[in-house]
Protein backbone atom coordinates (compact mmCIF):
# COMPACT_ATOMS: atom_id res chain seq x y z
CA UNK A 1 0.00 0.00 0.00
CA UNK A 2 1.50 3.37 -0.95
CA UNK A 3 1.82 6.19 1.58
CA UNK A 4 -1.14 8.28 0.35
CA UNK A 5 -3.48 5.26 0.34
CA UNK A 6 -2.32 4.35 3.85
CA UNK A 7 -2.98 7.88 5.10
CA UNK A 8 -6.38 7.84 3.43
CA UNK A 9 -7.27 4.52 5.10
CA UNK A 10 -6.20 5.87 8.50
CA UNK A 11 -8.38 8.95 8.08
CA UNK A 12 -11.33 6.80 7.07
CA UNK A 13 -11.08 4.65 10.15
CA UNK A 14 -10.46 7.51 12.57
CA UNK A 15 -13.04 9.91 11.19
CA UNK A 16 -15.63 7.36 10.03
CA UNK A 17 -15.99 9.23 6.77
CA UNK A 18 -17.92 7.49 3.98
CA UNK A 19 -15.35 8.32 1.27
CA UNK A 20 -11.78 9.55 1.14
CA UNK A 21 -12.15 11.52 -2.08
CA UNK A 22 -13.03 14.71 -0.20
CA UNK A 23 -10.03 14.58 2.17
CA UNK A 24 -7.06 16.75 1.25
CA UNK A 25 -3.73 17.89 2.62
CA UNK A 26 -3.52 21.53 3.74
CA UNK A 27 0.00 22.89 3.33
CA UNK A 28 1.77 25.27 5.68
CA UNK A 29 2.55 28.94 5.15
CA UNK A 30 -0.39 30.13 3.06
CA UNK A 31 -3.84 31.51 4.04
CA UNK A 32 -6.63 28.95 3.58
CA UNK A 33 -10.36 29.78 3.41
CA UNK A 34 -12.47 27.94 6.00
CA UNK A 35 -15.92 28.12 7.57
CA UNK A 36 -17.90 28.47 4.35
CA UNK A 37 -15.21 30.89 3.05
CA UNK A 38 -15.99 33.26 5.94
CA UNK A 39 -12.50 33.12 7.50
CA UNK A 40 -8.93 32.41 6.55
CA UNK A 41 -6.29 30.73 8.69
CA UNK A 42 -2.59 30.33 7.96
CA UNK A 43 -1.26 26.99 9.26
CA UNK A 44 2.38 26.70 10.31
CA UNK A 45 2.33 22.94 9.74
CA UNK A 46 0.46 20.49 7.52
CA UNK A 47 -3.10 19.52 8.42
CA UNK A 48 -5.61 17.14 6.84
CA UNK A 49 -8.92 18.71 5.77
CA UNK A 50 -11.65 16.07 6.08
CA UNK A 51 -14.32 15.60 3.45
CA UNK A 52 -16.94 15.01 6.16
CA UNK A 53 -18.26 18.24 7.70
CA UNK A 54 -20.48 18.54 10.80
CA UNK A 55 -22.58 21.27 9.19
CA UNK A 56 -23.06 23.03 5.85
CA UNK A 57 -21.05 26.08 6.99
CA UNK A 58 -18.29 24.12 8.72
CA UNK A 59 -14.89 22.63 7.93
CA UNK A 60 -13.03 19.98 9.93
CA UNK A 61 -9.28 19.45 10.09
CA UNK A 62 -7.09 16.91 11.86
CA UNK A 63 -3.44 16.06 12.37
CA UNK A 64 -3.73 12.34 13.12
CA UNK A 65 -7.41 11.48 12.52
CA UNK A 66 -10.54 13.02 14.04
CA UNK A 67 -10.61 10.44 16.85
CA UNK A 68 -7.25 11.76 18.09
CA UNK A 69 -7.47 15.50 17.36
CA UNK A 70 -9.91 17.65 15.43
CA UNK A 71 -10.31 21.33 14.64
CA UNK A 72 -13.71 22.60 13.49
CA UNK A 73 -14.38 25.97 11.84
CA UNK A 74 -17.96 27.22 11.44
CA UNK A 75 -18.85 30.58 9.97
CA UNK A 76 -21.60 32.98 9.01
CA UNK A 77 -24.26 31.08 10.96
CA UNK A 78 -27.39 33.18 10.62
CA UNK A 79 -30.27 33.68 13.00
CA UNK A 80 -32.62 30.68 13.03
CA UNK A 81 -29.91 28.18 12.04
CA UNK A 82 -28.28 25.42 14.13
CA UNK A 83 -24.52 24.97 14.53
CA UNK A 84 -24.58 21.47 13.04
CA UNK A 85 -26.60 19.30 10.70
CA UNK A 86 -29.94 18.31 12.21
CA UNK A 87 -29.99 14.76 13.61
CA UNK A 88 -33.77 14.52 13.93
CA UNK A 89 -35.47 17.84 13.30
CA UNK A 90 -38.85 16.47 14.39
CA UNK A 91 -37.88 14.46 17.50
CA UNK A 92 -34.71 16.23 18.68
CA UNK A 93 -34.35 19.63 17.02
CA UNK A 94 -31.03 21.37 17.54
CA UNK A 95 -31.01 24.77 19.27
CA UNK A 96 -30.63 27.71 16.90
CA UNK A 97 -28.47 30.78 16.96
CA UNK A 98 -30.49 34.00 17.02
CA UNK A 99 -29.95 37.75 16.83
CA UNK A 100 -30.73 37.90 20.57
CA UNK A 101 -27.94 35.43 21.41
CA UNK A 102 -25.21 37.11 23.46
CA UNK A 103 -21.55 36.18 23.22
CA UNK A 104 -21.76 34.80 26.76
CA UNK A 105 -24.64 32.52 25.64
CA UNK A 106 -22.53 30.74 23.00
CA UNK A 107 -20.93 28.14 25.33
CA UNK A 108 -24.43 27.06 26.42
CA UNK A 109 -25.55 26.89 22.76
CA UNK A 110 -22.54 24.69 21.97
CA UNK A 111 -23.21 22.43 24.96
CA UNK A 112 -26.87 21.90 24.02
CA UNK A 113 -25.88 21.28 20.39
CA UNK A 114 -23.24 18.69 21.37
CA UNK A 115 -25.68 16.81 23.59
CA UNK A 116 -28.01 16.28 20.61
CA UNK A 117 -25.73 16.24 17.53
CA UNK A 118 -22.85 14.25 19.04
CA UNK A 119 -24.71 12.30 21.69
CA UNK A 120 -22.53 13.90 24.37
CA UNK A 121 -24.34 12.65 27.44
CA UNK A 122 -21.70 14.06 29.76
CA UNK A 123 -20.57 17.60 28.97
CA UNK A 124 -19.43 20.55 31.06
CA UNK A 125 -18.25 24.05 30.24
CA UNK A 126 -15.11 24.33 32.37
CA UNK A 127 -14.14 27.99 31.85
CA UNK A 128 -14.89 31.07 29.75
CA UNK A 129 -12.96 34.29 29.24
CA UNK A 130 -12.82 37.28 26.88
CA UNK A 131 -10.72 36.88 23.72
CA UNK A 132 -10.19 38.41 20.27
CA UNK A 133 -10.61 37.08 16.73
CA UNK A 134 -9.07 39.38 14.13
CA UNK A 135 -9.50 42.31 16.52
CA UNK A 136 -13.18 41.58 17.21
CA UNK A 137 -14.42 40.92 20.75
CA UNK A 138 -14.79 37.16 21.21
CA UNK A 139 -15.11 34.50 23.90
CA UNK A 140 -12.73 31.60 24.59
CA UNK A 141 -14.16 28.65 26.48
CA UNK A 142 -12.98 25.20 27.51
CA UNK A 143 -15.15 22.14 27.87
CA UNK A 144 -15.10 18.42 28.64
CA UNK A 145 -17.36 15.81 27.08
CA UNK A 146 -17.88 12.09 26.57
CA UNK A 147 -19.92 10.60 23.74
CA UNK A 148 -22.58 7.99 24.49
CA UNK A 149 -20.97 5.26 22.39
CA UNK A 150 -17.50 5.57 23.93
CA UNK A 151 -15.77 6.00 27.28
CA UNK A 152 -13.04 8.40 26.14
CA UNK A 153 -13.14 11.74 27.93
CA UNK A 154 -12.36 14.59 25.54
CA UNK A 155 -11.29 18.14 26.23
CA UNK A 156 -12.08 21.05 23.94
CA UNK A 157 -11.22 24.69 23.55
CA UNK A 158 -13.28 27.04 21.39
CA UNK A 159 -13.32 30.65 20.24
CA UNK A 160 -16.50 32.38 19.13
CA UNK A 161 -17.48 35.82 17.86
CA UNK A 162 -20.73 37.43 16.72
CA UNK A 163 -20.10 39.73 13.76
CA UNK A 164 -22.70 41.35 11.53
CA UNK A 165 -25.44 39.42 13.39
CA UNK A 166 -23.80 36.11 12.42
CA UNK A 167 -21.95 33.57 14.56
CA UNK A 168 -18.41 32.44 13.80
CA UNK A 169 -16.69 29.83 15.92
CA UNK A 170 -13.80 27.40 15.88
CA UNK A 171 -12.80 24.62 18.23
CA UNK A 172 -10.09 22.09 19.00
CA UNK A 173 -10.87 18.72 20.59
CA UNK A 174 -8.81 15.70 21.57
CA UNK A 175 -8.80 12.90 24.15
CA UNK A 176 -8.00 14.28 27.60
CA UNK A 177 -5.23 11.73 28.02
CA UNK A 178 -2.07 12.89 26.18
CA UNK A 179 -3.47 14.22 22.89
CA UNK A 180 -5.22 17.39 24.08
CA UNK A 181 -2.12 18.83 25.75
CA UNK A 182 0.18 17.60 22.97
CA UNK A 183 -1.47 19.63 20.19
CA UNK A 184 -3.01 22.52 22.16
CA UNK A 185 -0.30 25.01 21.15
CA UNK A 186 -0.58 24.02 17.47
CA UNK A 187 -4.30 24.82 17.67
CA UNK A 188 -3.68 28.14 19.42
CA UNK A 189 -1.13 29.21 16.82
CA UNK A 190 -3.58 28.30 14.07
CA UNK A 191 -6.51 30.10 15.74
CA UNK A 192 -4.40 33.23 16.23
CA UNK A 193 -4.09 33.58 12.43
CA UNK A 194 -7.88 33.67 11.83
CA UNK A 195 -8.95 36.62 9.69
CA UNK A 196 -12.36 37.61 8.35
CA UNK A 197 -12.70 37.62 4.57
Amino acid sequence: MNRSLGACALLLVAAATPACAGNRLVGAGHPVAVAHDALTVTPDREWNALGWRPGPRCDRWTLDGAALNAVTFCGAIESGRPLFREVSKHDQPLPHFSTTTLLTDVPDLVEKSYRIALGASLMTIDSAEPALIDGARAIRFRYTFTRQEEEVERHGEALAVIRGKKLYWMSYEAPALHYFARDLESWRRLAATARFR
